[in-house]
């Protein structure tokens, strides 16, 4: 979470010799983010940053940079994770032996910037009394946004990637694979993030413990299950503000039908299910949930779901005291407030079964006209997916408002078991490992890679 950041005091250590190892997923590809930084009363400092979506690392000393490793490549994929290792010796002979930076096992060797630390240059990691951070926040600030699992710090030696991840023999994609027989050192940890009361405990089995600051929220979302959330490459860049791990919207008042805003995820068979909650009034921001064509391409100020020409979809808005739901900008049907009332934080369920063309929306807890999604009864729409789909055949969830003069804050729940930044107060049934507050229909899904791969 922005804002939220964990401290240890280090002891004193190896300061030329240690390994960090992170799995990671980017919420924003565009703020100055600190993956992690060792600091003395703020500088001299030794940082992984995630910056003009680029990765370093560097030691800065208050008016100097020491040394410097930075990516030419762009990392910009909010959607999959990221496996970071940075192996560090400054005892070696040649200059470019002493800082080694790996993405997905891969050692990065086309860099934007390489200047290495002076041989036996000691850094601020391991340094006694100094501050291990991950993420940022605090001293010196720009938290990072997003994800992370398996944070990893070795004192005293520089690793190979394949002490914390492997390729999988079947997809050939590089997975997470628990570090075994691994010399921690005096400062190395291990935070797992498991617990989720405990998000500081070290399991090195150096009780290496970190002090959680701020609001650290655990998810589902991991290396091995990615979730979707709102894709932050596919909005209206003026109008929507992505934040909580882009799950939750905020709209922008003043310009136009704003904040349209697709997500990380599609799919073109099988049945899923979301929730979504407008924590603003329903009455004045006009929120409006849907699915549109994949290949949609958020823009213009005006592209909003309603809109015929600019969007190609089937979307129901909420508020002005009644629902209307859109089929390619036209007003197909519409549910009066008795029938579909919208208030400050109901939440919005939302099913839909590609195969058989139907959709069903409901609200905290009960599905509009007595609807029945597991067994195919009274959907609130049918025959609508196939005219959405005029590409690939691919569609994915879209989020937005239809006032301009109001902003909106809408918060997505696609199983991670949180609106916002709070957590759903009773978890329904049928999650297959989902957090979602109401039941899950039985036969629907939450969009995730792994149920994506079974059934979708």
């Amino acid at each position: 979470m922005a804002n939220s950041y964990l401290t240890h005091t280090q002891s004193a250590g190896n300061r030329r010799t240690w390994t960090f190892s992170a799995w990671i997923k980017f919420s924003n590809v565009s703020d100055v983010q600190r993956i992690f930084l060792a600091h003395n009363n703020t500088h001299p400092s030794t940082q992984i940053d995630y910056n003009g979506s680029k990765i370093a690392v560097y030691n800065y000393d208050g008016s100097n940079t020491n040394f410097i490793v930075q990516t030419n490549r762009l990392f910009r994929d909010v959607n999959g994770w990221y496996h970071l290792v940075v192996a560090v010796d400054t005892t070696q002979a040649t200059a470019s032996d002493r800082v080694k930076l790996y993405i997905n096992g891969v050692q990065e060797t086309s860099l934007a910037q390489s200047s290495y630390p002076s041989q036996n240059f000691d850094t601020e990691v391991n340094d006694n009394s100094a501050i291990a951070q991950v993420s940022g926040g605090g001293t010196p600030g720009n938290s990072f946004n997003g994800y992370m699992s398996h944070v990893a710090l070795v004192d005293g030696q520089a690793l190979a990637p394949t002490v914390f991840g492997e390729t999988d023999s079947t997809s050939g994609i590089w997975k997470f694979k628990t570090p075994t027989g691994v010399t921690w050192g005096t400062n190395g940890f291990h935070l797992k993030f498991e617990n989720s009361g405990a998000l500081g405990t070290d399991s090195s089995g150096n009780t290496n413990t970190f002090t959680v600051n701020g609001n650290l929220k655990q998810a589902v979302d991991t290396p091995s299950n990615v979730y979707c959330t709102l894709n932050t490459l596919n909005k209206q860049i003026s109008g929507a503000a992505l934040s909580n791990g882009n799950n939750t919207l905020t709209t922008t008042s003043g310009s136009p039908y704003t904040g349209t805003t697709g997500s990380t995820m599609a799919f073109s068979k099988g049945k899923w299910y979301f929730e979504a909650q407008c924590t603003t009034s329903p009455n004045s921001t006009y929120p409006i949930f849907g699915f549109g064509d994949v290949t949609q391409v958020v823009s213009g100020n005006n592209q909003y779901m309603g809109d015929p020409s600019n969007f190609t979809n089937i979307s129901v808005s909420t508020g002005r005291g009644t629902s209307n739901v859109y089929k390619t900008g036209s007003s197909t049907s519409t549910y009066s407030a008795s029938d579909f009332p919208f208030s400050t934080n109901d939440v919005l369920m939302v099913a839909i079964d590609y195969d058989n063309d139907k959709i069903w929306w409901g609200k905290n807890g009960t599905w509009l006209a007595s609807g029945d999604p597991a067994n195919g009864n009274n959907p609130s729409q049918t025959g609508f997916i196939s005219t959405i789909t005029p590409n690939d055949n691919f569609i994915t969830p879209y989020f937005g408002d239809e006032n301009y003069s109001s902003s909106a804050t809408i918060n997505v729940n696609f199983g991670n078991g949180f609106f916002g930044t709070t957590a759903i107060t009773s978890a329904g049934s049928n999650g297959n490992g989902s957090l979602f507050e109401y039941d899950v229909p039985s036969g629907f899904y939450a969009l995730n890679t792994k149920n994506i791969n079974t059934y979708g």
